[in-house]
């Protein structure tokens, strides 16, 4: 039931309302802060958002003591993820597509309790996406310690400008503008630093003599000159194709080069990025030499098992592996867990598990039909209440200067669009003159996903003054595969509605027309998985069902394309679908 809290009660029950927050309504409407609907500007005003994930393993999966995690470590489209260590710091970095700002950073002392610090790329300069589709913009960032310097590299692909990297001697600060890496072609670029000082990197290209079928590549290496910042040399081909080229294998890519005992080792991802992606590994006697593929070739694979399997896990590959100080190897990398092998909302998600060694010296993550396991066991852990994965509720209520990390907007920082009032604690956006299937940046601000099984509630001051104009909650795959939940005008009345967003324009789910004043309008949006479940109340009324059993599916990577998950968020227009 929803709170109604009168002015002379606040006083008296502060300590209660900082225990339960998340569950108390809009509680700005009958304080002196109340948005001013007067000014100029049109705009929404949005006193708080609450997202909670509430699936259903994490509850009837308990973890058995301090010394286990859940997979996926990081739930949501935290996608080709690439670690590094300067010996006792680990520091994990993911893609971000065109979504700004890029590549999110994270921080652990034990691989398992990680916290963001930052974004790699949070400067306008650093990450041009003008232009680019959700699915373009920053590919399979890949980041390296360089113990002879003590700097870090992070080296990408901006899938429109080409390949660069940045730096920094301190992870936790600011990054270097990029530096462009013009003779390094393809995809997914990641630098090696051998023991001996001298530096590589490795990357996907075309063959010599070129592409025989569709999917076929190469991983190719170029040296690097750490003083001067650049590439030198032929770009050799080290692998054709994949392990096996007789079989046309397709899509090697993400490339990792180690070198473990003497030996150096190439790891690469096979297959594309769906249910026939695998991992596979190489060995080497030097980093520009020949390579010869494990003979038991993939490491890490979940295309063979059946697939009507409970709580399948698929899509497993693209992996970077790290090596603890007690001397244990482990793998983090990328995959999925859909419902029923079609739900696929949640996108390509970050997983960790340990690495085991083969007697004939390779290291493997799965073999036959092991399954990558959902419940983890890292021995001498001590998880703490801070952790990434399970069920876990997150509430806004901005009054900080500054978005919080989890928080992205769409090619662009979009600070013109958005503010932030702390003395009222409001996110408030401008109705921007841009639709979200637009390939320019909206007045979207929005996060990731992380659950099936979730509820988002916000509360907004918005008065549309003409059918133009809109402001809600947006559920946002891509540019042609969305919900929007929002407040609008048909004529004299407000409405309130459900549309369907597609490739040319939108369909109206179900509409309803209210009565709209200077005070608050909530909106929950709840998901069993499968379906959502839109509500709204105006004021101080109970929650009113708008809609419900709108498929999931329609969002799913399954029903639409692309690398990124669903992200869920606010959103304002003047030009309304």
């Amino acid at each position: 039931m929803k709170k109604s809290i009168s002015i002379c009660s606040i006083c008296g029950v502060v300590l209660l309302l900082s225990l339960f927050v998340p569950f108390v309504s809009c509680i700005k409407q009958n304080g002196k802060n109340n948005p001013d609907f007067k000014s100029d500007s049109l705009v929404a005003h949005f006193d708080y958002f609450n997202y909670k994930g509430d699936d259903d393993f994490y509850k009837l999966n308990p973890l058995p003591d301090k010394d286990y995690y859940y997979n996926p470590i990081l739930p949501g489209w935290y996608s080709d993820p690439s670690l590094c260590s300067n010996g006792k710091d680990f520091f994990l970095v993911t893609s971000t597509f065109s979504f700004f700002p890029g590549v999110p950073i994270f921080h652990s002392t034990d691989l398992v309790n990680w916290k963001q610090i930052g974004h790699v790329l949070n400067r306008p300069g650093q990450l041009p996406l003008d232009g680019q589709r959700v699915s373009e913009g920053i590919f399979a960032p890949a980041i390296s310690y360089n113990p002879h310097n003590k700097t870090y590299y992070m080296v990408t692909t901006n899938i429109r400008k080409g390949n660069f990297f940045v730096k920094t001697t301190d992870p936790f600060g600011e990054w270097s503008d990029p530096i462009s890496l013009p003779n390094v072609k393809g995809i997914d670029p990641s630098f090696f630093f051998d023991e001996d000082g001298k530096a590589y990197i490795v990357n996907n290209d075309v063959p010599d003599g070129g592409s025989q079928y569709e999917g076929h590549r190469a991983i190719r290496v170029l040296q690097f000159d750490v003083e001067k910042e650049e590439t030198f040399g032929p770009s050799i081909m080290l692998v054709n194709g994949g392990v096996n080229l007789d079989e046309k294998p397709i899509w090697i890519e993400g490339p990792h080069m180690y070198k473990i005992n003497g030996n150096y080792y190439l790891m690469c991802a096979e297959g594309g990025t769906s249910v026939n992606h695998r991992e596979v590994i190489f060995k080497g006697d030097n980093p520009i030499g020949s390579f010869k593929p494990w003979a038991k070739n993939p490491m890490l694979t979940q295309r063979h098992l059946e697939p009507d399997r409970d709580l399948p896990i698929t899509c497993a590959g693209h992996a970077d592996l790290i090596k603890k100080e007690n001397g244990e190897w482990w793998s983090v990398f990328l995959a999925c867990r859909p419902i029923e092998n079609k739900f696929e909302n949640l996108g390509r998600e970050t997983y960790l598990m340990p690495v085991k060694w083969s007697e004939d010296g390779f290291p493997y993550m799965t073999e036959g039909d092991e399954l990558v396991p959902r419940i983890v066991e890292m021995k001498g852990l001590e998880r703490d209440s801070m952790t990434t994965f399970g069920n876990f509720e997150k509430y806004d209520d901005f009054n900080a200067p500054v978005l919080g990390m989890e928080w992205m907007t769409l090619r662009g920082d979009a600070s013109d669009l958005y503010s932030l009032t702390t003395d009222s604690g409001f996110l408030t956006l401008n109705c921007a003159d841009v639709e979200s299937s637009e390939l320019k940046t909206p007045a979207f601000v929005s996060r990731r996903l992380q659950h099936h099984k979730f509820e988002c509630k916000t509360c907004m001051y918005f008065k549309p003054q003409s059918e133009d104009e809109s402001a809600g909650i947006l559920l946002f795959k891509d540019e042609t595969h969305q919900y929007l939940f929002s407040v609008g005008k048909k004529g004299a009345q407000n409405t309130i509605s459900i549309k369907k967003i597609k490739e040319n324009g939108a369909d109206v789910i179900d509409s309803m027309n209210v009565e709209i004043t200077d005070g608050p309008i909530e909106m929950k949006v709840i998901s069993d998985g499968k379906n959502f479940s839109f509500y709204y109340a105006i004021g101080q009324s109970d929650w009113t069902l708008l809609s419900n059993s709108v498929d999931a599916y329609y969002l799913s990577t399954a029903q639409s394309y692309g690398f990124t998950g669903t992200n869920i968020g606010l959103y304002a227009s003047k030009k309304s679908y």
